[in-house]
């Protein structure tokens, strides 16, 4: 399909909620994102909105290019929108296995003694979590800049579990380490935790089937909510 389905461009974004009326939501409000390309104003996001309650699930569609990465960085607070807003009225993870903003020079040591700090958690608790998880045994005690990638989002995923949070914003991370890594990270995140809040971004719609119950389709920076998921599906096998 060479131009946006009418499904997504005739769409009527959900109200912002009111201060007091926003409790227990995570949501992104006529969300706008630029950059400047070759001096010039390039819109990657064009006005998306939706938002979650307490133990929904939404997953992100969308090929590359499509805003997917974006949305992630924007909803994280990584980035600030153009203009829109974005509610977190609950708490909500980093996007999991984001291995960014520690230094290569620290350890796997370093880094849970600094989140244990960030969310005032004891540092046994994250530790015992981390290794159980991670199960990167020594490397721990040595810099990362001698990890591997693998061995980062590892890492990066066990320390996400260490924290217990009421929404998870999940980036492809099932795809991360080796078959046996892949089922404890299903069993962690979307067994354990079935009643938390996901936004979930990702291609294998198998997976997503299972866990999410509406999906929001993005084209071109565009995008529409779908609560029926297999609609949702249709139309992301269009685009």
């Amino acid at each position: 399909m060479n131009s946006i389905p009418a499904s997504l461009a005739e769409f009527t974004p959900p109200k912002e909620p009111k201060r007091d009326d926003s409790e227990g939501i995570v949501g992104v409000f006529d969300l706008v994102k630029e950059y400047e390309v070759n001096g010039r104003m390039r819109r990657v996001l064009d006005g998306i909105s939706f938002k979650i309650a307490r133990g929904e699930k939404i997953a992100v569609l969308g090929h590359n290019g499509a805003g997917k990465s974006t949305l992630v960085r924007l909803i994280a607070g990584i980035e600030e929108p153009t203009s829109g807003r974005v509610v977190r009225s609950m708490s909500m993870s980093w996007p999991i296995a984001l291995s960014g903003g520690f230094g290569g020079s620290m350890t796997g040591f370093d880094c849970m003694r600094f989140l244990s700090r960030i969310y005032d958690k004891p540092f046994d608790e994250i530790r015992d979590v981390v290794e159980d998880f991670s199960d990167l045994g020594k490397y721990l005690r040595m810099p990362l800049k001698t990890y591997s990638s693998g061995m980062r989002a590892r890492l990066a995923f066990g320390m996400s579990l260490a924290i217990d949070f009421d929404c998870y914003l999940i980036d492809e991370v099932i795809a991360v380490g080796d078959k046996r890594f892949q089922t404890r990270s299903f069993q962690e995140l979307f067994v354990k935790r079935k009643d938390r809040s996901m936004i979930v971004v990702g291609h294998n719609l198998n997976v997503i089937g299972d866990i999410c119950t509406s999906a929001l389709v993005l084209k071109n920076g565009r995008g529409r909510v779908f609560d029926d998921i297999e609609y949702a599906f249709r139309i992301y096998s269009t685009l």
